[in-house]
């Protein structure tokens, strides 16, 4: 009788327990914190322009949640969520793939949105969620998307682009497209059970898709060692038949090579891919947490001084390429381009009330016509309790 369960292990006629040393996997760095190089690196596809763009981003970025944090502090805004710390994953990912690969995304990758072109305005629409708001005011802040910079719009359950991934990338497979998606997700949401459909599946299609786990050391405020026993999230990789690398998170250097690499595997092998950066978030989880109760500041600091934005800039300056004059001066340009853009949206109307009715069906259903009734009628009986959307009835 035929086996055809998948599987070259050898027969051994002794008992062999396997643990977690049995599979070590490396971590891929290339810059050091000083800015130079290790000895025979391997560097990745770079030049000075995409250089200077990915930091420019990391300036941007840096300015954008510095702005935004202060802005929720003031009430000017619900939430907010930074990515500092974290900007060689995302930006330095993004940079390796080409305008039209799909990035589905969690809710810490603003970075790669802003590398592929969305503007200050479109940031501040959607964190407004004002009437130019792409997503017409329904999700909440940081909750960004853009069909035009193939850019998934994000969705608050975590983990649910995991298996989306998957599928998107099974269909571009099947029409022969030379894309690729790459899906950002952190360590905690690789505890969710859509993370092991995801990459099974993926492994078993052969689809061409790069999952990305950003692992800076917390789901929320519980701590990796609570999360898992075994080595990070890479061994999982392998363990469902993908492609797997781990690198320094910090160094944008390192993730710029992985992912061009990763890239030529899923779209040109068919092989999906994963990739474990291990970073740090230095800032809160959430503009609504408060990491003083779970970590300590000494803890903070030794992954500060590895901050991903000061190690280019280190290197930007070596290769003659960056001095800090210029440093100033792209600063205080983005904090000005901020704040200019938000002074701008939080003029702007919000959405008029039939947004949240429409688009769903090619015609409205009878349900949907009497809820809209029901809250226009609502509405006009309180106009002061929603201002924001009671003027547009004027003097009914």
């Amino acid at each position: 009788m035929s086996d055809n369960r998948k599987t070259d292990a050898p027969i051994v006629h002794c008992p062999v327990f396997s643990d977690s040393s049995s599979l070590t996997i490396p971590t891929l760095r290339i810059l050091k914190d000083d800015g130079t190089l290790y000895p025979d690196a391997a560097m990745p596809d770079i030049d000075q322009t995409l250089a200077l763009k990915i930091y420019d981003t990391f300036l941007f970025i840096r300015a954008l949640d510095e702005r935004m944090l202060a802005s929720q502090r003031q009430g000017r805004i619900s939430f907010y969520m930074t990515e500092t710390g974290e900007e060689a994953a995302d930006i330095g990912s993004a940079a390796a793939l080409v305008d039209d690969d799909m990035i589905m995304a969690q809710y810490r990758e603003q970075g790669s949105l802003a590398f592929r072109g969305f503007t200050p305005d479109q940031f501040m629409n959607q964190i407004f969620s004002n009437e130019k708001d792409l997503g017409k005011g329904r999700q909440m802040p940081i909750h960004y998307g853009s069909n035009a910079l193939h850019y998934m719009t994000i969705s608050s359950p975590l983990a649910t682009q995991l298996p989306q991934a998957t599928g998107y990338a099974f269909a571009l497979k099947a029409q022969q497209k030379n894309n690729c998606v790459i899906c950002y997700f952190g360590e905690g949401a690789a505890s969710e059970g859509d993370f092991h459909a995801a990459l099974n599946m993926a492994g078993v299609f052969k689809v061409p898709l790069i999952f990305f786990c950003r692992n800076n050391g917390y789901a929320i405020s519980t701590p990796a060692h609570e999360q898992y026993a075994g080595d990070g999230i890479a061994p999982r990789g392998v363990a469902y038949g993908l492609k797997t690398i781990r690198v320094d998170g910090n160094d944008v250097l390192a993730v710029l090579k992985a992912t061009q690499e990763a890239r030529k595997l899923a779209v040109e092998h068919h092989q999906p891919v994963l990739i474990e950066a291990m970073t740090y978030r230095l800032g809160a989880h959430s503009s609504s947490d408060d990491p003083s109760g779970y970590r300590n500041k000494s803890e903070e600091d030794t992954w500060r001084a590895k901050c991903p934005v000061s190690r280019m800039k280190h290197w930007l300056i070596l290769q003659g390429w960056w001095d800090e004059s210029q440093e100033e001066n792209r600063q205080q340009h983005h904090r000005q381009t901020v704040v200019d853009a938000m002074k701008r949206a939080e003029k702007v109307p919000a959405p008029p009330l039939e947004d949240l009715f429409n688009d769903v069906y090619e015609s409205q259903p009878w349900h949907l016509q009497e809820q809209q009734a029901a809250l226009e009628q609502h509405i006009r009986k309180y106009p002061d309790a929603y201002k924001k959307t009671a003027w547009r009835f004027g003097n009914e």
